[in-house]
């Protein structure tokens, strides 16, 4: 499923919205934002390299996202001072900017690509045996470039990092060597360094000890480290970038969070134009919709989308979204026929198999149950949200129900 099919979605439900009354029409198009900033907007997470540059950018990228880079291109020298694409071994892509040691008649050459695509997430390396005036001369540089960041839509965060040469520890302690200071010595230097600026101070996230060793890093393996550092970038980055982070840093907590938000809103446009008086008409906006909120849990939980796998599991429920669901979605359909009640119990009938779809899919693709499993979870929250929505009818007005039955069930 390419962004042109989710454009060709989102384009003929905007211009379905446009027939519904302004009451419904203001809070869909709410929940609408953040699909299309999720998915219909998503783009690889952006971060800018500053610092200490005692590490390649390879070992950089291979300790802060687990990564292994591939034997052939651990030599490839990357290009500085240009955004370039880095692919995490198929677990997503990632733009990165390597900006250190930038010389002053470099930096304007970095701040206008900062104006051609504004950066997420600053990562400054921290470096405790470097010389005073070349951390001083990047973090002035790390100042400037922050300042350059102004058609990001919020300032971008900064996170401090300071990489552990485990190998060479080890060496030195082999040949007998005295062991390096303390880690909270090299810790408390580079943030009391990132500290004096007000300018960077104001953007500090956090500061990250991360462990590096030469080597070590294979296909599949996260160490806790990094996995924190990921975690936070998956919470901190903008909707149009966190799909990609989640994806790469497998945080399944934060990919729960982002389906679960896409179930909610999925579910609450599908259960405002469910209510509405035009039978039949919105059954193939309906089934689109329901596809395409299953097919991106799948890819949020690391699969490829696909509207084919998203139909077979949404059947393998007992959901036949071919002859059955437009046979069930018909009798549902009638109902609108009758005025009022009808078409809330319409949009109620909508939103409950939207949302026990949703939690399927999310039990099944995020939190590993068996298929089995999936098809009670799927059957239980359809059953609990039909139970709950009439106590909820009592206490509002007929014509602001579609709304008010799309909030999820928490």
């Amino acid at each position: 499923m390419n962004r042109a099919f989710l454009l060709h979605i989102i384009e003929r439900l905007e211009d379905f919205l446009g027939k519904l009354p302004e009451t419904i029409r203001k809070p869909v198009l709410h929940e609408l934002t953040p699909l299309k900033e999720l998915f219909l907007q998503q783009r690889s997470p952006r971060f800018v390299l500053t610092g200490s540059n005692r590490f390649s950018i390879q070992e950089v990228v291979a300790t802060l996202f687990s990564w292994a880079p591939l034997m052939e291109s651990r030599d490839v020298l990357m290009e500085l001072f240009r955004w370039q694409a880095i692919d995490l071994g198929g677990h997503g892509t990632i733009a990165l900017l390597d900006a250190r040691g930038a010389e002053a008649s470099k930096v304007p050459e970095i701040a206008e690509e900062l104006k051609q695509q504004p950066v997420d997430v600053f990562l400054h390396l921290g470096d405790n045996g470097g010389a005073a005036s070349l951390a001083t001369h990047e973090l002035e540089n790390l100042a400037v470039f922050h300042a350059s960041n102004t058609r990001a839509r919020t300032p971008a965060k900064i996170i401090g990092i300071v990489l552990h040469d485990t190998s060479r520890v080890a060496r030195a302690a082999h040949n007998g060597n005295a062991a390096t200071q303390p880690q909270v010595t090299t810790r408390a230097r580079p943030q009391d360094a990132l500290e004096e600026k007000q300018a960077i101070r104001e953007h500090l996230l956090q500061i990250f000890e991360l462990a590096f060793t030469p080597g070590t890093v294979s296909s599949g393996e996260m160490k806790a480290d990094a996995q924190s550092f990921m975690s936070l970038l998956a919470r901190q980055l903008p909707n149009e970038a966190r799909v990609e982070m989640v994806r790469i840093a497998r945080d399944r907590p934060a990919q729960i969070e982002i389906a679960q938000s896409l179930v909610k809103s999925t579910t609450a446009i599908c259960a405002a134009i469910g209510a509405q008086p035009i039978p039949l008409a919105d059954l193939p906006i309906l089934t689109a919709l329901q596809l395409v909120m299953v097919s991106g849990i799948m890819y949020i939980g690391g699969r490829e989308r696909s509207l084919r796998a998203a139909t077979e599991f949404i059947g393998a429920l007992g959901v036949n979204v071919g002859a059955g669901m437009i046979l069930r979605e018909g009798t549902r359909a009638l109902l609108k026929f009758f005025p009022g009640w009808g078409n809330v119990v319409c949009g109620m009938v909508a939103g409950a198999g939207t949302y026990a779809i949703g939690r399927a899919a999310i039990v099944y693709f995020l939190e590993g149950v068996s298929l089995k499993d999936a098809r009670r979870t799927y059957l239980a929250s359809r059953k609990k949200r039909a139970q709950r929505e009439p106590a909820r009818l009592k206490e509002v007005r007929v014509t602001a129900m579609p709304m008010e039955a799309a909030n999820p069930v928490e």
